[in-house]
């Protein structure tokens, strides 16, 4: 069974209305990244962080997965597939796919500010301050802030030699170490970049671009695929 590797970035989730700050100098919901997206942030203003992220996740809560997230779940039919994602929310668990990495974190999931390992499924939006871990410390969301290090990043680098396809969705490709991973895919296997605003993609792959929203480009990509498999 081939292997299809899918690489999906904020551009993906907006389209499901949650907004990105790729396109807008830095800042995040008119909040600079400084401010909310740091360990700094977390020591200087926690409130200040822990409220943006429960707002984030009401968002996340309220969003649906888009054409392009229930298409991508169809590949699992015909291929191994697996999803390496640098977004935060669940859309493409529930969208349907089963093998995912998130690279950022999952926004759904509190975690331990001592030990982050010890994680704890969200059933609401908000985290409280006050709300504490088992060992008695405060509980922040489990995503990766700019500055720290990104744990399933080991994971991705691992999975890439194996894929037969590269299927690159709504990334601009200007976040490290994620935007290094096309870098080690095979030289020989094709690689789709589908984006309104085409990425600079240098490899030495046959690279085919979409230039076209995931919503209407994914499904019909998925559909040439399943059919000639």
């Amino acid at each position: 069974m081939k292997k299809i590797i899918i690489l999906t970035g904020a551009g993906i989730s907006a389209e499901s209305g949650l907004n990105t700050f790729r396109d807008a100098d830095g800042l995040w919901e008119g909040y600079n990244i400084e401010d909310v997206a740091t360990p700094e942030a977390w020591q200087r203003n926690p409130e200040l962080v822990q409220q943006f992220y429960n707002d984030r996740r009401k968002s996340v809560m309220v969003a649906q997965p888009n054409p392009a997230h229930l298409a991508l779940a169809k590949l699992e039919s015909k291929f191994e597939t697996l999803i390496i994602t640098q977004n935060i929310d669940d859309l493409h668990e529930r969208g349907g796919s089963k093998a995912i990495i998130h690279l950022h974190g999952e926004i759904m999931y509190s975690r331990s500010s001592r030990n982050p390992a010890l994680l704890y499924k969200m059933n609401s939006h908000e985290i409280k301050m006050g709300e504490m871990c088992e060992l008695g410390s405060q509980l922040r969301p489990h995503v990766v802030w700019f500055g720290e290090a990104v744990p399933m990043i080991t994971k991705a680098m691992y999975e890439m030699p194996k894929a037969d396809m590269v299927i690159l969705i709504g990334s601009s490709l200007a976040v490290y170490p994620a935007a290094g991973l096309l870098e080690l895919a095979r030289a020989d296997i094709p690689v789709y970049v589908i984006d309104p605003k085409i990425p600079s993609v240098n490899l030495p792959n046959p690279v085919i671009k979409i230039k076209e929203r995931a919503s209407i480009a994914v499904p019909l990509l998925v559909e040439k695929l399943l059919k000639n498999e």
